[in-house]
């Protein structure tokens, strides 16, 4: 059975056009990667939870924003690792500076036997359409595609 994911992908518009909110992967195996890494804030969930209930619980965990809208859902997306990621669109606002994550441990350095806390997510930004193409993980781009649809 695939890994279940869900998540939510936060856009506003501007005099710009069209942005959205992403998340980068903290940990140190993302300290230095940008393009193609970043992901709509997202987490697992199991086959009894609701989709949308672990989309905003991730959301929350993540970012420590709330998101209230109309949570418009998106056709889900197959990864190329196979987990199945569930996305609603919805529109709103926030200041990314103000985000906080949740933490996770691990060894670090490997085999060093020491355990480091980092954040979930290190930082998230808008971005334009175009540019969030570039930054965004390449199994993700099609929520991109049917948020431009709608």
């Amino acid at each position: 059975m695939a890994k279940l994911s869900a998540g939510l992908l936060l856009f506003r518009r501007t005099a710009n056009g069209l942005e959205v909110f992403l998340v980068h992967p903290g940990g140190p195996f993302f300290a230095k990667k940008d393009l193609g890494c970043w992901s709509i804030p997202k987490g697992e969930y199991t086959e009894d939870e609701d989709p949308l209930a672990a989309a905003l619980r991730e959301f929350q965990e993540e970012t420590g924003f709330t998101v209230a809208g109309e949570f418009i859902p998106l056709k889900e997306l197959r990864q190329p690792g196979g987990k199945i990621v569930k996305t609603w669109a919805v529109e709103g606002d926030l200041n990314a500076s103000g985000l906080r994550s949740n933490m996770f441990s691990m060894e670090w350095p490997p085999k060093s036997g020491k355990i480091r806390e980092f954040p979930e997510v290190d930082r998230g930004e808008w971005f334009s359409i175009e540019v969030a193409r570039t930054k965004l993980l390449p199994g993700q781009a099609g929520f991109l595609d049917q948020l431009l649809a709608l």
